[in-house]
């Protein structure tokens, strides 16, 4: 227990940095614009602002797999059984490369996603922290009051939401909602809990939004039982997840996934990444925009034919025929 704690500490020591960063940008955007959501939103905006170049990466890599996907099934199918194991890890690794294609590259926004739900979860229970013990006030509140049980981590004490912190007794009021609570938070009445259920609601159905929005451009996606599977289910491990953290990270949450789903809309629309037809996923790697599909160039094949059965014969010379005549009339 006493590892395990020290551990925890110089975890938490090393990330108090990352930390103490992003609670001062937030309190810096919430000095202009004095609201928790708002102030959390205009944050997530920011980071999903750095992190589009990585989802468009990640797009067009997915769709770069689904290419792939004939060309793995081939490998697969010559190189069964546990004992070619090795040599098909190998001849796969050599297709992504000559490919250019990164398997784990679809993965990384979600993967992304995570490190920055945990940094917002910490600093918003920060935020609430009450001390065992009275502690001064900042003259800069101007409150009325000496001494607080409340003392918010991570952002400065001179900042106007540590003094609004304060001033609610370490409530993070906005909109009648103390988005410091949880859907099974202890709530004044039911009506009061159903916002944060809907919240839940909300980040669960963009969640699969999302997810949907990518599976309907991926035939190979559809196809496969298992990926089609998981994609119904992941929303549901989210809610689990949503269910224990505070409204205020919910907020990243849903503003997170409608930039996504907005992102990843454009990319499709103005052709920075072209996914797959269902007709061209059937035909195989050559399935691209350049190539053409096993029925076109059948039809292609046809109209030569034609064109050649049509095209006018040499007629004989007259001289030659008479010749020819005669030459039957002999025999």
């Amino acid at each position: 227990m006493i590892l395990a704690n020290s551990i925890t500490h110089s975890i938490g020591a090393i990330f108090q940095p990352v930390f103490k960063l992003f609670a001062d940008i937030l309190a810096f955007i919430y000095s202009f614009v004095p609201s928790y959501p708002g102030a959390i939103a205009l944050l997530t905006i920011l980071i999903m602002g750095a992190l589009t170049p990585l989802t468009v990466k990640s797009t067009k890599s997915m769709i770069a797999m689904q290419r792939l996907q004939p060309e793995i099934k081939k490998l697969q199918q010559k190189f069964k059984g546990a004992e070619n194991r090795a040599q098909l890890n190998e001849e796969m690794m050599r297709l992504y490369k000559e490919e250019g294609v990164s398997p784990a590259g679809g993965c990384l926004p979600m993967f992304l996603q995570f490190p920055f739900l945990i940094i917002l979860y910490d600093i918003i229970r920060g935020l609430t922290n009450v001390s065992s013990t009275k502690l001064p006030v900042p003259t800069g509140c101007h409150l009325g009051i000496h001494y607080t049980n409340i003392a918010p981590r991570y952002i400065p004490n001179t900042s106007k939401m540590y003094c609004d912190l304060i001033s609610s007794n370490g409530k993070m009021m906005n909109l009648g909602i103390d988005w410091a609570l949880k859907p099974f938070s202890h709530h004044s009445s039911v009506w009061a809990a159903i916002p944060f259920f809907a919240f839940v609601a909300l980040a669960v159905g963009l969640q699969y939004l999302q997810m949907s929005q990518m599976s309907k451009r991926n035939p190979a996606t559809q196809a496969n039982k298992q990926m089609a599977t998981l994609q119904k289910f992941m929303p549901i491990l989210f809610a689990y997840i949503y269910f224990l953290i505070p409204a205020a990270v919910l907020v990243y949450m849903i503003v997170s996934s409608m930039i996504r789903i907005l992102t990843q809309d454009i990319i499709f629309r103005t052709g920075v990444a072209v996914p797959l037809t269902a007709q061209q996923n059937a035909v195989g790697k050559g399935s691209g925009p350049k190539a053409q599909p096993i029925e076109a160039k059948a039809t292609e094949v046809e109209t030569v034919i034609r064109e050649e059965d049509a095209t006018p014969k040499p007629q004989a010379n007259p001289a030659t025929r008479a010749k020819d005549k005669k030459k039957r009339k002999d025999r």
